[in-house]
């Protein structure tokens, strides 16, 4: 199924309240990937999923997670979860407000790539664009080996198709091997 159709399914069964100012419909399907595991990373997921809800239409939002850090750097665990919605920002403009969102949860980019974070938001796939560019790859290079990533990506779109080869999330987290413990828990 691709983006496009896993966005309108969530457009219908989710019926958010679109803000005043935006039309309810129309727009390109995103996927994103939220993550924190330093201060009060519940907390800081909720003010940035609020602020996402501004600007995303029929976002839909997958379970929360807590998995182990990826990294050999010593860290608290993680709280993931992921995104799926429709955005009517052009690729460049929405990965400048995922990083300003990340700037006013405390990031400071230039840290160590799997160092610990007050927020990381990553782009996945937007539409069905492809890209190479160094400041933005699309879909996103690591997504398809990180269970933390697909997990909670494949509880709101299992059938989300990723190119280049058009795999499922349910087949790419299939293929994973076990080892990353990723589990569900609730809000607190």
């Amino acid at each position: 199924m691709a983006l496009n159709t896993v966005a309108k399914t969530v457009a219908k069964n989710q019926q958010p309240s679109p803000s005043p100012a935006r039309p309810s419909t129309g727009g390109i399907s995103v996927a994103l990937s939220l993550g924190a595991n330093l201060g009060q990373p519940e907390q800081t997921l909720k003010t940035a999923l609020g602020k996402l809800a501004e600007e995303l239409l029929a976002m839909c939002v997958s379970p929360l997670y807590r998995t182990e850090p990826v990294s050999d750097i010593p860290q608290p665990d993680f709280y993931n979860l992921a995104v799926v919605g429709l955005t009517r920002l052009g690729p460049e403009d929405l990965l400048s407000l995922l990083q300003s969102l990340e700037t006013a949860a405390g990031r400071v980019r230039g840290h160590l790539q799997d160092g610990p974070r007050r927020l990381d938001i990553d782009l996945l796939l937007y539409g069905d664009v492809t890209s190479e560019n160094p400041h933005l790859r699309l879909p996103h290079p690591r997504m398809r080996s990180r269970r933390f990533v697909l997990e909670p990506l494949e509880r709101i779109a299992p059938d989300l198709e990723v190119p280049p080869d058009d795999k499922t999330v349910a087949q790419l987290l299939a293929e994973l091997p076990r080892g990353e413990d990723v589990r569900r828990i609730a809000w607190a």
